[in-house]
């Protein structure tokens, strides 16, 4: 039985915590951390097996665990990522965005080399993600459009410097038209779907990313098209969102229990 870890105790986090927990997930969650001590309390009071709430995040990885599930944020994996592959337990990370910062992203692929561990990037909540990875190398053009109701994209950096105001928006408009790296950094909450494609695919820089705000939508919808030697793919994928964290589509926390039942089962695996 896999010994797990939790970082981040927030919507994400729960849901996988109770995922394990029900057995969904054959593993057992031993050890949590949240920086607010009270989410971390409030997700141990939901569990009917009580895993040890730890004081900080590098604590974590310190016991005798398999894996380390981030839930958390782009900082928590800048702050926490190395020290978990050097004390040699796997990673899963779903705030990906931090990984298209050149520094963190090298310095954790050297690490998994060094270490001979993994870290694992769930497909979150886009699809295709296998197709990408098998013609990465003949892929000449990629792009993404994210449509979402204004209330989810609330709170983004974007709008610390932007005039638009997301209270006023009757009509669906285009708010950020530009890379995935220029996306992850305005919207870091928000779109962890641009790094996983750019990731998969040809690159930050390449990979072409346009956030549209639309007051008539339930959705969140990701259209994705990629062009190259191989021929087009087009996708186009409409998610619910959490309804705990409207930022967060279903999908991306069904996509994160998946990746953590596949990492502890031993039956067949489907896919590249």
């Amino acid at each position: 039985m896999k010994r797990i870890g939790l970082l981040g105790c927030g919507a994400m986090g729960t849901q996988i915590a109770l995922a394990i927990d029900s057995g969904q997930i054959s593993a057992t969650l031993t050890h949590v951390f949240d920086e607010s001590k009270e989410k971390s309390k409030l997700l141990v009071e939901k569990l009917t097996n009580k895993p040890e709430i730890v004081e900080n995040s590098h604590l974590l990885s310190s016991n005798p665990i398999d894996l380390i599930v981030e839930a958390a944020s782009q900082d928590a994996v800048k702050d926490v990522g190395l020290s978990v592959l050097q004390n040699k337990r796997d990673l899963m990370i779903m705030s990906v965005g931090a990984l298209l910062d050149e520094s963190i992203h090298d310095i954790l692929f050297d690490a998994c080399e060094h270490f001979k561990k993994t870290i694992y990037l769930p497909s979150g909540a886009i699809a295709g993600l296998d197709g990408i990875k098998s013609i990465k190398h003949e892929l000449e053009s990629v792009s993404i459009t994210t449509t979402k109701h204004p209330r989810s994209l609330k709170g983004a950096k974007f709008f610390e410097t932007s005039k638009i105001d997301l209270d006023a928006i009757n009509s669906s408009t285009v708010l950020f038209e530009g890379t995935a790296k220029q996306a992850v950094t305005l919207f870091p909450a928000n779109i962890n779907v641009a790094a996983l494609l750019s990731l998969s695919g040809i690159g930050s820089e390449k990979t072409n990313v346009k956030i549209v705000a639309d007051p008539n939508t339930d959705k969140n919808t990701h259209h994705i098209e990629a062009a190259g030697k191989f021929g087009k793919m087009t996708f186009t994928i409409e998610n619910i969102p959490d309804e705990n964290n409207p930022k967060t589509s279903r999908l991306a926390i069904l996509s994160a229990i998946e990746t953590l039942r596949k990492y502890c089962s031993d039956s067949i695996q489907i896919g590249t």
